[in-house]
């Protein structure tokens, strides 16, 4: 059993737990009527607030729209009257404009073009709004006028700035492929940097605003007259100083004198017409230096002219590609190519011309058999075919007509060369020679030496001539023409001239009378033909085809050696051994026998001294060659002779011996060490 003390105390202890939470409900419920009583009057207070709001709307939304349309009003008001002003400026503007315009745009020329612009303007609004208005005529002929004045100012800055080309410039244009660094491109300033400007902004202007494309025209005009005469020029200032010191002269890019001002080198040097470098001189080609001494006579003018028509088409691609940067600044980009053609056409038909006329003489000059004028083509047809790849380049996006006209020359030089090639080959074999026109010493032929340098000047223009024969080829070899198809078929014609040249050098030999002399006039040939073609490239050309020419020409040289030794046989015959009757030494001689040997002295004595009086007229230019045949003929003669006196010297056939006995074997080498000499 629990103790009843212990169930008190439990029992007040849960009473006293539930007095503690009545409390606790009390003070809940006390709080909770607190809040609600909060509640109503936050409610109350919002009502309140709500509805004052609302008054408070109520009486401000009016006010606010008044507000709102009072603003919008004020800005209707400023627009209108900023639209106002903006009209009125119009009927201002040829005011406020003509005297600008009427004093022309020089010297102010972006105030001009902004009066232009206005103007302009003036005359759309008034063609959109009031085309009626007599404004519009006012507005319209001030931007006619201002539009006539741009263009005269167009003309005036191009035709007051525009200047030749000097040609001291040129041929450092010219030059400058060589002498300049990769990275350093020369480029001409043909205008002033402002005027350029000025010139930009007005070509612009025209093109935007005054529909107007007469400029291009007052442009291509001017600078192709500039762009001729800078070529003429050039030529004239070949001529000049060809004549006067054999050399035209350009000075270099890079020596400056220390006393010159200049600006800090840039990598694209400027070369502006008009103004002249002091700059050290120096030769424009070694070629030309080779070539010329003081000028004389017709040949050397002639090469001058060539030489200068040369360096006028390596001008006029330089001159042509500086145009064309030019034009591009200053042209509307879809006019370009158009206006470019126009402008190269006058120089670029003046060369063609020029090239044309040297085709026609060429031509005439095959007629007259002077083959060797003809020659002058080939540096022009090589020079022009190197400079092809630049000019199809500057002429690209021309008319047809303008790119055929340098592949026309081409073909053209082409042809006349080939033709000049064969015909020339032709001759060599059918020239007509008199008796009198043969050299009276059997010397070098007019035709060998002639036929030697003509082909000996083909070797510089190997390439050109072979060209030149291919392109009358047509075969599929030649449609596939490559270098070494045309190193062959310039072998081949060599290699055909060589052989006319054989021909007729034998048709010629038979003018002569003797054999000897004309054994003689053969070897000449046949050798100096064999010397010249050692001496230079030809004979490594014409092994391409010919493997054998060199051993072919030394046989035929030793044919003709032989052949001329049979001419002694006359004087070695008599007192050769074989023809002589035997003698026993001590018995006496018979009156036939001893006459027998006077007859052999006196032949050989008189057949001696004829052969040495004919033959020392006689001539072989080849000191190697005069000796070799004189030492050969020494030895035959004086063996011969010797054996022949040591064994009838002593022999009594005669009561005077120095009649018969006139030469001794020294002697005799003597007489025939002085052949070929007519100074001996």
């Amino acid at each position: 059993m629990i103790p009843t003390e212990e169930v008190s105390a439990r029992r007040r202890e849960i009473e006293y737990k539930l007095k503690q939470e009545e409390l606790t409900l009390s003070f809940i419920k006390d709080s909770l009527e607190k809040s609600d009583q909060l509640t109503k009057n936050m409610v109350a207070i919002l009502s309140s607030f709500e509805s004052r709001l609302m008054k408070l709307e109520n009486s401000i939304i009016p006010v606010y729209k008044q507000t709102e349309n009072l603003q919008r009003l004020q800005e209707n008001v400023e627009k209108t009257l900023s639209c106002l002003d903006h009209v009125i400026s119009y009927y201002h503007v040829a005011k406020d404009t003509e005297k600008i315009i009427k004093e022309g745009p020089t010297g102010r020329l972006e105030e001009y073009l902004n009066c232009m612009d206005k103007i302009q303007k003036a005359v759309e609004y008034f063609q959109d709004n009031n085309p009626d208005s007599p404004e519009l005529n006012r507005v319209k002929s001030l931007f006619e006028r201002g539009k006539e004045s741009l263009e005269s100012e167009f003309r005036s800055l191009m035709t007051r700035h525009t200047k030749p080309v000097p040609p001291i410039l040129i041929l450092d244009l010219i030059s400058g492929d060589d002498d300049m660094e990769p990275q350093e491109e020369m480029f001409l300033e043909h205008l002033p940097e402002g005027v350029l400007h000025d010139i930009i902004c007005i070509s612009g202007w025209l093109v935007e605003n005054g529909r107007n494309q007469d400029f291009m025209t007052v442009y291509f005009q001017i600078r192709s007259v500039q762009l001729d005469r800078s070529i003429k020029g050039l030529k004239d200032h070949f001529r000049k100083n060809s004549s006067s010191t054999g050399v035209p002269y350009s000075p270099a890019i890079q020596n400056k004198r220390k006393d010159t001002p200049t600006k800090k080198p840039v990598k694209r040097p400027v070369l502006i017409p008009g103004h002249e470098h002091d700059l050290r001189v120096k030769h424009l080609s070694d070629a030309l230096s080779d070539k010329h001494g003081p000028a004389a006579g017709r040949d050397d003018v002639f090469d001058i002219e060539i030489d200068a028509y040369i360096h006028c088409v390596s001008a006029f691609v330089k001159l042509a590609q500086s145009e064309y940067q030019l034009l591009t600044d200053i042209v509307p980009e879809h006019h370009q190519k158009k206006t470019f053609d126009s402008l190269i056409q006058e120089s670029l038909d003046n060369l063609i011309m020029e090239g044309d006329n040297i085709v026609s003489a060429a031509r005439k000059a095959i007629i007259r058999h002077d083959y060797s004028a003809v020659l002058t083509i080939f540096p022009i047809l090589k020079h022009l075919k190197q400079m092809k790849p630049e000019f199809d380049q500057v002429l690209q996006g021309t008319a047809a007509g303008t790119k055929n006209k340098l592949p026309g020359l081409i073909t053209s030089m082409e042809t006349t060369g080939a033709k000049a090639l064969e015909e020339f080959a032709d001759n060599i074999k059918n020239d007509p020679d008199k008796e009198y026109n043969m050299p009276k010493d059997g010397t070098v032929h007019e035709l060998t030496s002639n036929a030697i340098l003509f082909l000996q000047q083909l070797l510089d223009f190997q390439e050109t001539a072979g060209a030149m024969l291919a392109s009358q080829e047509t075969s599929s070899s030649a449609s596939s023409y490559s270098s070494e198809f045309s190193r062959r078929l310039l072998s081949t014609y060599i290699c055909k001239v060589l052989g006319n040249l054989q021909l007729n050098l034998l048709s010629k030999s038979k003018v002569y009378e003797d054999p000897a002399l004309s054994a003689i006039f053969l070897h000449n040939n046949y050798n100096y033909i064999l010397k010249s073609l050692e001496k230079s490239e030809l004979i490594q050309l014409v092994a391409v085809t010919q493997k054998t020419a060199e051993r072919s020409y030394r046989e035929l040289i030793e044919q003709q050696i032989q052949t001329y030794q049979r001419s002694w046989l006359k004087v070695t015959d008599y007192i050769l051994e074989r023809n002589l009757p035997v003698f026993q030494p001590g018995v006496k001689l018979k009156d036939k026998e001893r006459q027998m040997i006077k007859e052999r002295f006196k032949g050989f004595n008189d057949g001696l001294e004829e052969l040495c009086k004919i033959q020392k007229a006689w001539a072989i230019p080849d000191m190697e060659q005069r000796d070799k045949i004189r030492r050969a003929q020494k030895t035959i003669v004086k063996e011969t002779y010797g054996a022949f006196l040591n064994r009838y010297g002593n022999v009594p056939f005669t009561k005077n011996p120095e009649k018969y006995i006139k030469y001794q074997v020294d002697q005799v080498g003597e007489m025939i060490e002085k052949l070929f000499d007519t100074s001996a």
